[in-house]
């Protein structure tokens, strides 16, 4: 294997506080209570939008009244507070330094929007850390679309064959199952194990060094 891509929200990074403050806050705005980070953990996945979808519908708001207030409330609180008390996960920053170490390139592929995607990597593990980081945009389909992986594949100039996909949800899995690329679950995420298998993860690793037997 010559490169990896890494899912960044359940996967490098533990992210839910920002989301659950970002969106309970923006929930406020609109007259609706709160979520616990376990919902949020459920919500999860599959870009803002959906989140935000997820969050009216769980509130009764099954018509998506509230949406378009609801997400330019979320946009304005979450660029500020996408990195609010989030942490690399225990053993990643390690796992990532041993890749390098050993000419793997790495990569992100978020549905996180790709402005809070790149502020989220660079403020955890620094400018330099990864060859390509790609979040949500409009040029791209999300996740569980396997375009992302393509993207990153072509500017690698690495072949999907020689691409390992890392992340922690049924998106994940789907997204690198239709890329063609060797798709492995963590277990330290958002999700379960039963949703992994269910989703045909190839691999299923519950501690990040357990990645490197697959890649050196």
């Amino acid at each position: 294997m010559k490169a990896v891509i890494f899912d960044l929200d359940g996967t490098l990074t533990d992210s839910i506080e920002s989301i659950t403050y970002s969106a309970n806050e923006a929930l406020k705005h609109v007259g609706y209570g709160p979520f616990n980070k376990e919902d949020y953990k459920r919500f999860v996945g599959d870009g803002a939008k959906t989140l935000l979808e997820r969050c009216l519908k769980n509130r009764g708001d099954e018509k998506l009244a509230h949406f378009s207030e609801l997400e330019q409330e979320y946009k304005k609180i979450f660029k500020e507070y996408c990195t609010y008390k989030v942490t690399p996960y225990e053993g990643i920053v390690s796992l990532l330094e041993e890749l390098r170490r050993n000419e793997i390139q790495i990569a992100v592929l978020s549905n996180k929007p790709h402005e809070q995607t790149v502020k989220v990597v660079e403020s955890i593990f620094g400018e330099d850390c990864f060859d390509m980081v790609v979040g949500q945009n409009s040029d791209i389909a999300k996740k569980p679309s396997p375009d992302g992986i393509y993207y990153i594949s072509e500017h690698l100039n690495i072949p999907i064959s020689e691409i390992i996909y890392v992340g922690d949800t049924d998106t994940d899995m789907k997204a690198g199952k239709r890329a063609g690329a060797l798709t492995v679950g963590v277990l330290w995420g958002f999700r379960n194990r039963e949703e992994l298998q269910k989703n045909e993860a190839d691999i299923i690793i519950q501690y990040p060094d357990e990645l490197l037997e697959y890649v050196l």
